[in-house]
């Protein structure tokens, strides 16, 4: 019986690619395909400073393909969240600096998540800065803020003038990431956030260019990433996107409306070339992500777990199956520093600590084990 020459090909380049076999995003050469999520861990202290604990844990995290930092604020009036780092003053660019040497030190990469919270923030997290946002339309509920709970104030809705300035802000912080030591920046476009609001019907309410249909809402994602692109070089920039996640208010519950939305953004990026997409969804593997995937015609990373954990089957099914080029677990990296290992020879796990999440010090942050045979 004659045989299929192509199909073998095909058969043999499917086996080795896994989720523990290189792979290149742009400028960024992996040595696996496991991508350390952004996870907020407010270690940051109120200036917003990394100090050398920060530095230990990310470089703890090396052996990920990819490390994704923390949500990083581009400007004052971006923060989000108390004990957040920053991008903006020296004092911070230093303590990056010391974060970046470690992680590279330990023969990791590591990107910046450069995340401007828009109206997921109050005045007294931002230093009096405005809370802006797309429309005046405040979230519903309180965040946590350096004197106690308080509700979410309405935001500013940020004029078309203004939007020029915001879009520097991402670009100044994204030259600070690279002048940092960072390998490249990955945009925060979900989860809520200013980026995402302006791209959910819901908080993005607005009359002009930048409101009403989805090419117009997804206009302002576009212009940030292109700016940044343009800034510091298209192969060392992600974007992270949520659709459908339905949180912090940004709800997208019309599913011809979400694809119209998101297949506008990606068909805006396209031509950008981007490092890579990061999809968070809880159907990485169904027709919408997959076609949001097609059309961006790059390098796409995806999440599941927001809900639930990301398993360790599950991340290899997705690159075994040839869904994504690459998959960003969140909790079983914070967990388990040595999580590619453990994932390769399938070793147990350590369990997450969730009442140490967001404390300040090193309890559920640095002291989580390596794998130690018994």
């Amino acid at each position: 019986m004659p045989v299929d020459v192509e199909l073998v090909t095909t058969d043999r380049k499917r086996s080795a690619v896994n989720l523990f076999s290189p792979t290149t995003l742009g400028e960024l050469n992996l040595t696996n395909r496991l991508v350390m999520a952004p996870l907020t861990r407010t270690r940051s202290g109120q200036a917003g400073v990394p100090g050398p604990m920060v530095a230990e844990y990310y470089a703890q995290r090396a052996s990920f393909g990819l490390i994704v930092s923390e949500g990083t604020y581009p400007s004052h009036a971006g923060q989000g969240f108390p004990g957040q780092p920053g991008l903006v003053t020296p004092e911070q660019l230093e303590g990056w600096k010391h974060v970046t040497d470690a992680v590279h030190a330990a023969g990791g990469q590591i990107v910046a998540q450069v995340m401007h919270a828009g109206r997921v923030t109050h005045e007294s997290i931002t230093g009096g800065q405005p809370v802006v946002g797309p429309s005046a339309i405040a979230i519903n509920g309180e965040t946590h803020t350096y004197d106690g709970k308080q509700p979410y104030p309405v935001p500013h809705a940020l004029t078309e003038s203004e939007l020029a300035g915001v879009i520097q802000e991402f670009v100044t912080a994204s030259r600070n990431a690279i002048a940092a030591g960072f390998d490249g920046v990955e945009l925060h476009a979900a989860n809520g956030y200013l980026l995402h609001e302006f791209l959910s019907p819901a908080s993005n309410q607005r009359e002009d260019s930048y409101g009403g249909s989805p090419e117009n809402r997804a206009r302002f994602v576009i212009e940030v990433a292109t700016a940044v692109a343009e800034a510091i070089g298209v192969g060392r920039v992600g974007l992270r996107i949520s659709p459908e996640h339905n949180i912090r208010d940004a709800f997208e519950t019309d599913s011809a409306d979400v694809l119209a939305t998101y297949g506008a953004l990606v068909d805006g990026l396209a031509p950008l070339r981007l490092a890579y997409l990061s999809v968070l969804h809880a159907e990485p593997t169904g027709a919408f992500v997959q076609e949001l995937r097609a059309r961006f015609g790059g390098p796409v990373l995806l999440n599941s777990g927001f809900a639930q954990m990301t398993t360790r089957n599950e991340a290899l099914d997705l690159v075994r199956d040839g869904h994504a080029e690459g998959v960003v677990v969140g909790r079983p990296a914070l967990a388990n520093p040595d999580l590619v290992y453990r994932w390769q020879e399938n070793l147990p796990l350590n369990t997450p600590d969730a009442t140490t999440f967001y404390t300040a010090g090193p309890e559920g942050y640095t002291d989580y084990p390596t794998f130690e045979p018994s």
